[in-house]
């Protein structure tokens, strides 16, 4: 956990600091039996949606598979992966699919889906239940375009609404569409929306959480979690710099903080 801040300042420093708490170098050529090991660990793992959207966005097979049995992974989610469906900005290419997944393990096509079709079993849900399986049928960007124009015309049932916006895919423009009020946003965020890694970083806690998810991040979402670096080097390096004692004083409260990274790294710095 320590090693992902430690990235955050300059190598020299990063070295002396580890040397002080007697952390070993993370092993930038990382084997498959390594990266098997943090696959096993990161699907136990329970994260925000939109971490798993992260991932996803690398569109690589070997990710999506993992994402597809994670714990935290939606019926939309396995759906996409068992389909190829891309989710990197632009990509309209499928991504191939594992050996180890199959057409047979997507998740059951709702009733009103093969009855009404996408709008019409969205228009259909007076429940839940029905909304959200509905709203697992939303599969890549023309899908998503066709609930904006459907909605436009004319607006969704609540229910499929709500079911729709707490999607992490859900583009950003459209569930402001569907409310921007603040009880709406704070749902929304409650159900594990994140706007990006920035804010997971330093909005979320506990700590010790965000910064596993981030570790593992330079794995399975490459891409994103420079966002998150970039959005703590400055308090990092201001913070905690080369400052030996302030690492160790990091290092005894992480484990047991409740706050965000950035009060941690505050205090770590202030006690020191």
């Amino acid at each position: 956990m320590v090693d992902f801040l430690l990235g955050l300042i300059e190598s020299a420093d990063a070295e002396r600091v580890r040397r002080r708490l007697g952390l070993h170098r993370p092993d930038a050529a990382e084997g498959k039996a390594t990266r098997s090991a943090l696959y096993a660990s990161w699907k136990r793992m329970p994260v925000p949606s939109s971490v798993l959207l992260w991932a996803l966005e690398e569109d690589d097979p070997e990710r999506n598979a993992v994402v597809w049995g994670h714990v935290s992974a939606d019926d939309a989610m396995r759906r996409a992966v068992v389909r190829g469906i891309p989710h990197g900005p632009g990509r309209t290419r499928a991504v191939r699919v594992e050996n180890e997944l199959r057409r047979e393990q997507e998740p059951p096509v709702p009733e009103h889906f093969s009855m009404y079709g996408l709008i019409g079993s969205l228009r259909a849900s007076t429940s839940m239940g029905p909304a959200r399986a509905a709203a697992t049928m939303v599969l890549g960007h023309p899908g998503w375009q066709a609930v904006a124009e459907a909605d436009r015309e004319r607006p969704l049932p609540g229910y499929a609404r709500w079911a729709l916006a707490v999607r992490p895919d859900c583009p950003p423009a459209l569930r402001a569409q569907f409310g921007s009020h603040a009880k709406f946003t704070h749902r929304v965020r409650q159900a594990g929306v994140i706007d990006g890694p920035g804010q997971y970083a330093t909005t979320w806690s506990p700590a010790t959480q965000v910064l596993m998810v981030l570790a593992m991040g330079t794995t399975m979402f490459p891409t994103r979690v420079r966002e998150a670096e970039d959005a703590l080097r400055p308090l990092v390096r201001s913070q905690l710099g080369g400052r030996e004692d302030a690492w160790a004083v990091l290092a005894q409260l992480v484990r047991s903080y409740h706050g965000t990274i950035p009060e941690l790294v505050t205090t770590a710095g202030a006690v020191a």
